[in-house]
């Protein structure tokens, strides 16, 4: 079973950047599609970005298309998503989720995933 762990989040002016890590303890990291999601207040938790168990593909909601930016390092079990020219409506917690997939298939519905980890917030003012 694998614990995911976020970290990286924070409070940044509007323009900036941040880089969020998803560090997991299992084993098996290698054999695992990463997905983050976020959630902002009062919303639903929506699909931001995920990437395949070899990182060879990526997939970006539109609103962050351009701006964010995905990449793994398998011997390290960690993922990265850095954020760059943040918005105010970027303001969300984010969570990073597995899956175990080793077909080379972006998920970007929730319950496709089976692990998440509790979550790193994100603010950005204006």
């Amino acid at each position: 079973q694998e614990q995911l762990v976020e970290s990286g989040g924070g409070l940044v002016q509007a323009g900036g950047s941040l880089r969020l890590s998803c560090a997991a303890s299992g084993p098996t990291f290698s054999s695992y599609l990463i997905g983050w999601f976020r959630q902002a207040p009062g919303k639903e938790r929506e699909f931001v970005a995920a990437i395949t168990w070899s990182g060879g593909s990526t997939s970006y909601a539109d609103s962050v298309k351009g701006r964010f930016t995905l990449s793994r390092d398998n011997s390290k079990n960690t993922v990265y998503l850095q954020m760059n020219s943040l918005k105010p409506e970027d303001t969300a917690d984010y969570y990073c989720a597995a899956r175990r997939e080793r077909a080379p298939i972006i998920r970007v519905q929730r319950h496709e995933y089976e692990y998440w980890g509790q979550g790193t917030q994100v603010t950005v003012s204006s």
